[in-house]
């Protein structure tokens, strides 16, 4: 058995994403010690799941990012979640806000593309879970290896929490309010409890919680 973990940033009033999608509020407010923990987290998975639009947005940013987490988000192997079965690159009509904010901010801090070559197979070899999500999730987690990430994708994080698949909560809370924007617990109808199991407060303000269900 191995288990879910869901990475997400919040804002202090439970947003994951602004009214549009908008990300530039998180990026805005990430240190070298945030990225470190992230870095950390993700590199102890070994999968990788999402929505086909979360999927679209990293594989047109990631391969060619040259920021420190671009390495393990490239090459751990991914498992795209989608009804239609098959995947198809995004067009320019249907970019998304995030990332529109990401490749904005990169431009206006000057980080340029990735000179190093990463692993794009994992990108291009991507497995299609196109099944209930419930079945799926409990499929992978009868397997055998690391633990199973979740890392970004609204909606798709909904649909996590929603059916009670996650088994560990690592929300990094970031100092801002949004007033309004996409909620992470929006479709939970039951009451919640968790068990705080670490908290990490980085130099910027954000802080870094990780939650377990009880």
């Amino acid at each position: 058995m191995r288990k879910l973990i869901l990475k997400m940033s919040v804002s202090i009033d439970g947003f994951v994403g602004g009214p549009k999608g908008e990300i530039d509020w998180l990026l805005n407010s990430m240190d070298a010690g945030v990225v470190s923990w992230i870095l950390d987290l993700i590199s102890q998975s070994g999968v990788h799941i999402m929505g086909s639009r979360t999927f679209q947005d990293m594989m047109a940013y990631w391969p060619t990012s040259a920021d420190p987490i671009a390495g393990p988000m490239n090459d751990i192997p991914k498992i795209v979640f989608s009804k239609k079965g098959i995947v198809r690159p995004m067009d320019q009509g249907s970019t998304t806000q995030a990332l529109k904010d990401a490749n904005r901010l990169d431009l206006e801090k000057g980080v340029s593309q990735s000179a190093l070559t990463h692993n794009f197979s994992s990108w291009t070899n991507a497995q299609v879970a196109s099944g209930d999500l419930v079945e799926e999730i409990n499929r992978l987690k009868n397997q055998e290896g690391k633990p199973i990430l979740a890392h970004g994708g609204a909606r798709f994080a909904q649909s996590l929490v929603r059916h009670n698949l996650i088994d560990e909560y690592n929300l990094v809370i970031h100092p801002i309010v949004l007033g309004q924007g996409l909620p992470l617990f929006s479709n939970s109808t039951n009451r919640m409890k968790f068990s705080l199991l670490s908290s990490t407060r980085f130099s910027c303000g954000t802080i870094a919680n990780t939650y377990q269900p009880i």
